[in-house]
């Protein structure tokens, strides 16, 4: 079966169990039943977050390694709450038996990239709200698919992107919003990141980073999967740490749009170069051909005329930064030098350090739960992801960041492969809100709680 036939397969087994999920009765005071479809490395940080709530139980997990299970039990046995049903097997099975598991509220999907189209779609065909890791999709069509099921079932989605919620990139949203950089007119993010220790590894399971040349069968956890991308695919493969931010900067979705898109690649040398390096020049990984360029940048125009600048660069000795740039009439925030120039209130032509600003600006959410996101994946921001989903569920009220969000920044990486491959075209952006984007106006990081 193809992968479009499984995943109409999928959705029409999905939708016999909607009835079900539309006779759900919960009062606003019961404790959430959550399901965890995938249970790796990824889903292990986040459960933590899960389990020290107390409105929250994690009552179903799948996965297909027997270890990963394991895991995810131990870790819920340790907290004290009651043992998950365990669903396992067959990666196009497993998640679909988890999804009939009775009163679900919610899912939360942490599964390699291919996976997050078919299970969100079969999710919501059950009328089981989605928490999905970012990458929403694949291919262009995944994306219309996801739009179109939500559309048509109204099933809450929300996009697990947690760079949103970091601590400076909220400061300098109330920035934004306070005018100091005047109108923004140019933005840019990134994701660059040394991952060849990530896509890489032994295969031994408990060495995950590095220690090896493998990846695929002979790989283990993001080796097995996400290396496959860099050997076959060539585009901006990871988009949403970049543009999130920014989308939430100029009001993307929400009285403006993306209009445009074109991308440039590098040539592909350092994986090989890894390979050559760790393994030897003879080992069979160091004839692999790797697609993915070292440094991929891509342009985007925006309807009320911004332009961004995303760079994908994860396969070259770096340190980690995701380069966000923000400029404006009145000035610009760059996370690289951690600094600020405001006109009229910075020494003329000069920098000043981005700490007393964004002490001043600190948002609302880091000032009423940083101790509680103390201890929590990535410095915090896991938690408050993880919290927007479970508050705005509870609420009944639209996720902070919702499917339109995901879907138009996930879709960055098809049409930056298409621009690539028809030698740099600029494509037009797809209105995946249908021209709703004028009349949406902007909510995240306006209500205090979430």
């Amino acid at each position: 079966m193809d992968r479009r036939a499984f995943i109409a397969a999928s959705s029409a087994a999905a939708a016999s169990l909607a009835t079900p999920a539309l006779a759900r009765t919960r009062d606003s005071t019961d404790r959430l039943q959550i399901g965890i479809i995938g249970t790796g490395l990824r889903a292990q940080s986040l459960m933590p977050i899960l389990l020290k709530r107390d409105d929250v139980d994690i009552v179903a997990i799948c996965d297909i390694e027997p270890l990963m299970i394991a895991r995810a039990k131990g870790m819920i046995a340790a907290a004290g709450r009651p043992a998950p049903r365990a669903y396992e097997g067959a990666p196009d099975r497993a998640y679909l038996d988890l999804l009939a598991h009775p009163d679900l509220d919610a899912v939360v999907i942490a599964t390699p990239w291919e996976w997050h189209a078919p299970m969100a779609i079969a999710a919501m065909e059950a009328k089981i709200p989605v928490a999905c890791e970012v990458i929403a999709g694949v291919t262009l069509k995944d994306h219309w698919d996801l739009i179109e099921v939500h559309e048509r079932t109204g099933t809450p989605y929300m996009v697990l992107e947690n760079v949103c919620y970091r601590r400076d990139v909220l400061a300098a949203l109330n920035m934004v919003r306070a005018g100091l950089f005047g109108e923004l007119v140019h933005l840019q993010g990134g994701y660059q990141h040394d991952l060849r220790a990530v896509k890489f590894n032994s295969g031994d399971p408990q060495k995950p980073y590095g220690g090896g040349v493998e990846f695929g069968p002979k790989g283990w956890s993001e080796a097995r999967w996400r290396t496959w991308h860099s050997v076959n695919r060539n585009g901006e493969l990871y988009p949403t740490h970049g543009i999130g931010p920014i989308a939430n900067y100029i009001d993307l979705n929400r009285g403006n749009r993306m209009v445009n898109l074109t991308s440039h690649s590098s040539k592909a040398r350092g994986l090989h170069d890894y390979v050559v390096k760790t393994g030897g020049a003879d080992h069979p990984n160091a004839a692999v051909k790797f697609k993915l360029g070292d440094v991929v940048t891509t342009s985007i125009t925006c309807a009320n005329g911004e332009t961004i600048l995303l760079q994908h660069d994860t396969s070259l000795p770096r340190p980690y930064s995701l380069g966000f740039r923000v400029q404006g009439t009145g000035g610009l925030w760059m996370d690289l030098n951690k600094s600020v120039h405001i006109e009229g209130r910075s020494p003329a032509h000069q920098w000043e350090a981005q700490d007393a600003w964004f002490e001043q600006y600190d948002h609302p959410l880091w000032k009423t739960h940083e101790s509680v996101a103390a201890g929590s994946g990535h410095g915090g921001m896991d938690f408050f992801v993880i919290h927007a989903f479970i508050e705005a569920l509870k609420a009944k009220a639209p996720m902070p960041l919702d499917i339109y969000d995901g879907v138009s920044w996930s879709a960055i990486t098809p049409l930056s492969e298409q621009s690539i491959a028809e030698g740099n075209r600029t494509l037009d952006f797809p209105d995946f809100t249908r021209g709703q984007w004028s009349q949406r106006r902007p909510s995240f990081g306006f209500d205090r709680r979430y």
